[in-house]
């Protein structure tokens, strides 16, 4: 049964921080490319970011490059996602997810809403 469970969401002003979490359990997660996600109501899925299994390579989406980074804990089975300098249209429930997951559907997780306002 594969469970991931995002945390650290919140409100936060513009220009602030917040790390969230993705705590993954029942599959192999140290094999495993992993990926945040985000969406907002009434609009499509949004690529956030990926880390290969090592964490030696992560891609941004162009969006939250030099603002977001990605890291992961394999001991831990955990994914973090730290988010500097958050601007409004980063106000969206985040997901943490495979690639499959994404493509084929599946098990998420209940995301964690950030909100990013004044």
């Amino acid at each position: 049964q594969v469970k991931l469970v995002e945390s650290g969401g919140g409100l936060v002003q513009p220009g602030g921080s917040l790390r969230l979490s993705c705590a993954a359990s029942g599959f192999t997660f140290s094999s495993y490319t992993m990926n945040w996600y985000r969406q907002t109501p009434g609009k499509e899925r949004e690529w956030v970011g990926s880390i290969t299994s090592a964490g030696t390579i992560i891609n941004y989406a162009n969006s939250v490059k030099g603002r977001f980074t990605i890291s992961r804990d394999n001991a831990k089975s955990t994914l973090y996602l730290q988010m500097n300098s958050l601007k409004p249209e980063d106000t969206a429930v985040y997901y943490c997810a495979t690639y499959a997951l994404n493509s084929r559907g599946g098990s998420w997780g209940q995301g964690t809403q950030v909100t990013v306002s004044s």
